[in-house]
């Protein structure tokens, strides 16, 4: 550093010590000029805040966030593009369920169900994947970017303000000692500074609208792994219920037609169904699930529909539509066409 640069750090140095500990009155800046300031201060750290609540919340696990940005920092270095995805909560979820449920086999119910549930959670997490990536690079980067160039840049004009008013300040109470044209060039580099400054932080605080339009990149990305998200769990509870449907009724309805007949009315229909007594003096005993009687046979053309004989009772899950049934009949589960049937007990509304 040069004579000139030592005496001007000196100088600077000797005005602060002396504004702290003599508490002399320093050049004030204008009302309009700090308030902007104020307004970048909080900029600077709502951004800064922002990147490191944003971080955490897609990536909740410190330790493995450590670990990934560690990974990718020596990425960067070594030249790799690659970078090691984070470990969404979902899909180790998902592994465990899948491990287990593979281990409890195809005959067993809750194994089924652990699958399905394993598989949706997989599904979860490369949704959760695709909402990392998306806010990275709409939401994170740009703010990154802001804090590295824009707001560097106005914190840097700040300090060579505060720089340049300190020396000032020194100059301007030793008037009697510093030459007029010192004096001059000093005022002058404060006013410069003092307009950088001002201008560096209008644009910023002006231009707040492209953070706006992040926050809503931000919410749409939200919204939409919501949405996906909601749409994998609402198929997960249709597998589950009609998983639950199947067993509970091989489990705790078995139907056998016989052949003796009663006329029941259902929905203003009068339909015949069989009853089974155990005793020829006990109640007659009435199937208390969605069922219907075949009155015809059936054969199945695809594997997704389910073949019958005339007077079979099958078991209803559902009404696909106006024209076809879902079913179940002798432990399998397909469709077929409603006027193949007569409804027994109907499907609740």
């Amino acid at each position: 550093m040069s004579v000139s640069g030592l005496k001007k750090q000196f100088h600077k140095a000797s005005q602060f010590f002396s504004e702290k500990i003599s508490r002399v009155e320093r050049t004030k800046l204008d009302e309009e000029f700090l308030e902007l300031q104020r307004r970048t201060e909080v900029t600077n750290k709502a951004i800064e805040g922002l990147l490191t609540k944003c971080t955490e919340y897609l990536q909740p696990n410190t330790a493995y966030r450590m670990k990934l940005g560690m990974q990718n920092t020596v990425s960067k270095i070594t030249g790799q593009v690659g970078t090691t995805g984070y470990p969404q909560p979902e899909g180790l979820l998902g592994d465990s369920m899948l491990r287990y449920g593979a281990e409890l086999g195809e005959d067993s119910m809750f194994g089924q169900a652990l699958l399905d549930f394993g598989e949706s959670m997989k599904l979860m997490a490369e949704v959760k994947g695709y909402l990392d990536i998306n806010v990275k690079q709409n939401f994170i980067d740009p703010l990154q970017l802001l804090q590295e160039k824009d707001l560097k840049e106005i914190t840097c004009l700040l300090k060579k303000l505060e720089g340049r008013r300190l020396d000032y300040d020194y100059k301007k109470r030793r008037v009697s000692r510093i030459p007029g044209e010192e004096l001059r060039t000093a005022v002058k580099k404060f006013e410069e500074s003092k307009e950088l400054a001002r201008n560096g932080m209008l644009n910023l605080l002006e231009n707040d609208v492209e953070q706006v339009s992040q926050l809503t990149v931000f919410i749409e990305a939200m919204l939409d792994y919501h949405r996906q998200s909601a749409d994998i769990l609402v198929e997960l509870h249709r597998k589950l219920q009609h998983r639950i449907r199947i067993s509970t009724a091989f489990s705790n309805y078995n139907y056998k037609p016989e052949t003796a007949f009663k006329t029941f009315e259902v929905d203003n229909h009068y339909s015949q169904i069989s009853f089974h007594s155990s005793a020829s003096s006990g109640p007659p005993i009435f199937p208390d699930h969605p069922c219907c009687r075949a009155l015809y046979d059936f054969v199945p053309e695809s594997e997704r529909e389910l073949g019958f004989k005339e007077g079979d009772i099958i078991t209803l899950t559902s009404q696909v539509d106006e024209n076809w049934y879902e079913g179940i009949f002798q432990g399998q589960s397909g469709f077929f066409p409603i006027n193949y049937v007569s409804v027994l007990v109907p499907l609740p509304y």
